[in-house]
Protein backbone atom coordinates (compact mmCIF):
# COMPACT_ATOMS: atom_id res chain seq x y z
CA UNK A 1 0.00 0.00 0.00
CA UNK A 2 2.92 2.32 0.61
CA UNK A 3 5.09 1.29 -2.31
CA UNK A 4 2.51 1.11 -5.12
CA UNK A 5 1.11 4.69 -4.82
CA UNK A 6 4.63 6.06 -4.47
CA UNK A 7 5.79 4.25 -7.61
CA UNK A 8 2.72 5.28 -9.64
CA UNK A 9 2.93 8.96 -8.64
CA UNK A 10 6.70 9.01 -9.19
CA UNK A 11 6.39 7.51 -12.68
CA UNK A 12 3.68 10.02 -13.65
CA UNK A 13 5.77 12.81 -12.14
CA UNK A 14 8.83 11.83 -14.15
CA UNK A 15 6.82 11.57 -17.37
CA UNK A 16 5.35 15.07 -17.08
CA UNK A 17 8.30 16.70 -15.31
CA UNK A 18 9.96 19.60 -17.09
CA UNK A 19 13.42 20.74 -16.07
CA UNK A 20 13.18 24.32 -14.71
CA UNK A 21 14.52 26.83 -17.18
CA UNK A 22 15.03 30.57 -17.25
CA UNK A 23 12.29 32.63 -18.88
CA UNK A 24 12.31 36.01 -20.54
CA UNK A 25 9.48 38.20 -19.23
CA UNK A 26 8.00 41.63 -19.73
CA UNK A 27 5.07 43.54 -18.26
CA UNK A 28 3.01 46.13 -20.12
CA UNK A 29 0.28 48.36 -18.70
CA UNK A 30 -2.39 49.87 -20.94
CA UNK A 31 -5.20 52.34 -20.36
CA UNK A 32 -8.44 52.26 -22.34
CA UNK A 33 -11.47 54.49 -22.78
CA UNK A 34 -14.06 55.71 -25.23
CA UNK A 35 -13.48 59.16 -26.71
CA UNK A 36 -15.99 61.67 -25.24
CA UNK A 37 -18.87 62.63 -27.51
CA UNK A 38 -18.23 66.29 -28.29
CA UNK A 39 -21.72 66.71 -29.71
CA UNK A 40 -23.10 66.80 -26.18
CA UNK A 41 -22.41 70.02 -24.32
CA UNK A 42 -22.12 70.35 -20.57
CA UNK A 43 -24.92 72.92 -20.48
CA UNK A 44 -27.41 70.53 -22.10
CA UNK A 45 -26.50 67.47 -20.07
CA UNK A 46 -25.85 69.23 -16.75
CA UNK A 47 -22.77 67.09 -16.08
CA UNK A 48 -19.24 66.57 -17.35
CA UNK A 49 -19.31 64.88 -20.76
CA UNK A 50 -16.13 62.95 -19.91
CA UNK A 51 -18.01 61.12 -17.13
CA UNK A 52 -19.06 58.25 -19.40
CA UNK A 53 -15.50 57.90 -20.69
CA UNK A 54 -14.18 57.44 -17.16
CA UNK A 55 -16.99 55.04 -16.34
CA UNK A 56 -16.61 52.98 -19.52
CA UNK A 57 -12.86 52.65 -19.00
CA UNK A 58 -13.51 50.47 -15.93
CA UNK A 59 -15.60 48.06 -17.99
CA UNK A 60 -13.24 48.22 -20.98
CA UNK A 61 -10.09 47.24 -19.10
CA UNK A 62 -11.93 44.35 -17.49
CA UNK A 63 -13.11 43.13 -20.89
CA UNK A 64 -9.71 43.64 -22.51
CA UNK A 65 -8.04 41.66 -19.73
CA UNK A 66 -10.41 38.74 -20.29
CA UNK A 67 -10.01 38.99 -24.07
CA UNK A 68 -6.22 38.76 -23.76
CA UNK A 69 -6.58 35.28 -22.25
CA UNK A 70 -8.71 33.86 -25.07
CA UNK A 71 -7.76 31.79 -28.07
CA UNK A 72 -9.26 34.46 -30.35
CA UNK A 73 -6.80 37.04 -29.05
CA UNK A 74 -3.89 34.59 -29.38
CA UNK A 75 -4.89 33.86 -32.97
CA UNK A 76 -5.06 37.59 -33.76
CA UNK A 77 -1.59 38.12 -32.26
CA UNK A 78 -0.24 35.13 -34.19
CA UNK A 79 -1.66 36.56 -37.43
CA UNK A 80 -0.17 39.97 -36.64
CA UNK A 81 3.24 38.36 -36.11
CA UNK A 82 2.88 36.40 -39.34
CA UNK A 83 2.44 39.69 -41.17
CA UNK A 84 5.83 40.70 -39.77
CA UNK A 85 7.38 37.43 -40.97
CA UNK A 86 7.48 36.01 -37.43
CA UNK A 87 5.86 32.61 -37.13
CA UNK A 88 4.62 31.76 -33.63
CA UNK A 89 1.57 29.53 -33.27
CA UNK A 90 -1.56 30.74 -31.50
CA UNK A 91 -1.18 28.07 -28.82
CA UNK A 92 2.35 29.27 -28.03
CA UNK A 93 1.11 32.84 -27.86
CA UNK A 94 -1.72 31.90 -25.51
CA UNK A 95 0.68 30.03 -23.22
CA UNK A 96 2.94 33.10 -23.14
CA UNK A 97 0.33 35.70 -22.11
CA UNK A 98 -1.34 36.37 -18.78
CA UNK A 99 -3.35 39.45 -17.90
CA UNK A 100 -4.95 41.38 -15.09
CA UNK A 101 -6.53 44.78 -14.57
CA UNK A 102 -6.01 47.32 -11.80
CA UNK A 103 -7.59 50.79 -11.48
CA UNK A 104 -8.57 51.34 -15.12
CA UNK A 105 -5.39 49.74 -16.44
CA UNK A 106 -4.89 46.45 -18.27
CA UNK A 107 -1.71 44.61 -17.27
CA UNK A 108 -0.20 42.16 -19.75
CA UNK A 109 2.41 39.65 -18.59
CA UNK A 110 4.35 38.03 -21.44
CA UNK A 111 6.93 35.30 -21.02
CA UNK A 112 8.75 32.78 -23.20
CA UNK A 113 12.07 30.98 -23.43
CA UNK A 114 13.28 33.38 -26.15
CA UNK A 115 13.92 37.08 -25.51
CA UNK A 116 13.10 38.10 -29.10
CA UNK A 117 9.83 36.15 -29.09
CA UNK A 118 8.80 37.74 -25.79
CA UNK A 119 9.37 41.24 -27.16
CA UNK A 120 7.58 40.57 -30.44
CA UNK A 121 4.59 38.88 -28.79
CA UNK A 122 4.22 41.84 -26.40
CA UNK A 123 4.36 44.42 -29.21
CA UNK A 124 1.93 42.44 -31.37
CA UNK A 125 -0.46 42.08 -28.42
CA UNK A 126 -0.43 45.85 -27.91
CA UNK A 127 -1.23 46.48 -31.59
CA UNK A 128 -4.06 43.93 -31.58
CA UNK A 129 -5.58 45.55 -28.49
CA UNK A 130 -5.35 48.97 -30.07
CA UNK A 131 -6.54 48.07 -33.57
CA UNK A 132 -9.05 45.23 -33.16
CA UNK A 133 -10.97 45.79 -29.94
CA UNK A 134 -14.12 46.85 -31.83
CA UNK A 135 -14.39 43.32 -33.25
CA UNK A 136 -14.99 41.75 -29.83
CA UNK A 137 -17.07 44.44 -28.13
CA UNK A 138 -20.33 45.13 -30.01
CA UNK A 139 -21.11 47.74 -27.35
CA UNK A 140 -18.57 50.02 -29.06
CA UNK A 141 -20.81 50.32 -32.11
CA UNK A 142 -18.11 49.38 -34.62
CA UNK A 143 -15.51 51.93 -33.49
CA UNK A 144 -12.31 51.22 -31.63
CA UNK A 145 -11.86 52.30 -28.07
CA UNK A 146 -8.66 54.24 -27.47
CA UNK A 147 -5.99 51.98 -25.96
CA UNK A 148 -2.71 53.54 -24.86
CA UNK A 149 0.39 51.54 -23.90
CA UNK A 150 1.90 53.03 -20.77
CA UNK A 151 5.10 50.97 -20.87
CA UNK A 152 7.67 49.88 -23.40
CA UNK A 153 8.00 46.06 -23.48
CA UNK A 154 11.37 45.82 -21.73
CA UNK A 155 12.40 42.17 -21.60
CA UNK A 156 14.27 40.82 -18.57
CA UNK A 157 15.56 37.39 -17.61
CA UNK A 158 13.67 35.65 -14.80
CA UNK A 159 15.18 32.71 -12.92
CA UNK A 160 13.00 29.67 -12.13
CA UNK A 161 11.08 29.80 -8.87
CA UNK A 162 12.09 27.55 -5.97
CA UNK A 163 8.77 25.71 -6.25
CA UNK A 164 9.71 24.57 -9.76
CA UNK A 165 12.81 22.83 -8.39
CA UNK A 166 10.77 21.19 -5.62
CA UNK A 167 7.92 20.09 -7.91
CA UNK A 168 9.20 16.53 -8.44
CA UNK A 169 9.96 16.07 -4.74
CA UNK A 170 6.47 17.26 -3.88
CA UNK A 171 4.92 14.73 -6.27
CA UNK A 172 6.90 11.84 -4.79
CA UNK A 173 6.03 13.01 -1.27
CA UNK A 174 2.37 13.08 -2.28
CA UNK A 175 2.61 9.42 -3.30
CA UNK A 176 4.20 8.51 0.05
CA UNK A 177 1.51 10.40 1.99
CA UNK A 178 -1.21 8.68 -0.05
CA UNK A 179 0.35 5.29 0.71
CA UNK A 180 0.49 6.07 4.44
CA UNK A 181 -3.16 7.13 4.40
CA UNK A 182 -4.10 3.84 2.74
CA UNK A 183 -2.17 1.92 5.43
CA UNK A 184 -3.90 3.80 8.26
CA UNK A 185 -7.31 3.31 6.65
CA UNK A 186 -6.67 -0.41 6.13
CA UNK A 187 -5.58 -0.78 9.74
CA UNK A 188 -8.53 1.21 11.09
CA UNK A 189 -11.16 -0.69 9.11
CA UNK A 190 -9.54 -4.12 9.54
CA UNK A 191 -12.31 -6.37 11.08
CA UNK A 192 -9.99 -9.23 12.06
CA UNK A 193 -8.49 -9.94 15.48
CA UNK A 194 -4.79 -10.53 14.96
CA UNK A 195 -3.18 -10.19 18.39
CA UNK A 196 -3.83 -9.84 22.11
CA UNK A 197 -4.11 -6.05 22.02
CA UNK A 198 -6.99 -6.27 19.53
CA UNK A 199 -8.95 -8.38 22.03
CA UNK A 200 -8.17 -6.12 24.98
CA UNK A 201 -9.33 -3.06 23.04
CA UNK A 202 -12.78 -4.74 22.87
CA UNK A 203 -12.86 -4.93 26.69
CA UNK A 204 -12.43 -8.73 26.80
CA UNK A 205 -10.08 -10.11 29.43
CA UNK A 206 -7.42 -12.43 28.03
CA UNK A 207 -6.85 -15.52 30.18
CA UNK A 208 -4.33 -17.33 28.06
CA UNK A 209 -2.38 -16.65 24.89
CA UNK A 210 -1.03 -19.32 22.54
CA UNK A 211 2.04 -18.36 20.56
CA UNK A 212 3.78 -20.19 17.75
CA UNK A 213 7.49 -20.85 18.15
Amino acid sequence: MLVIPTIIVSIVGFIFYEVPSERYVTTVRLSAALTPDNRMSTSSTQFDTTYYSWLSSEYLVSGLSDWAMTGAFASAVSEKLEGDKVYITASMVQNSINSDYVRSEVVLYVNSSDADHTSKIANAAIRVMQEQNETVFPQLGGRNATVVALDEPLVTLASPRLTQYLELLIRVSTGIVLGLLLIFCAHYFDPYIRNRSDVEILGIKVIVEITRQ
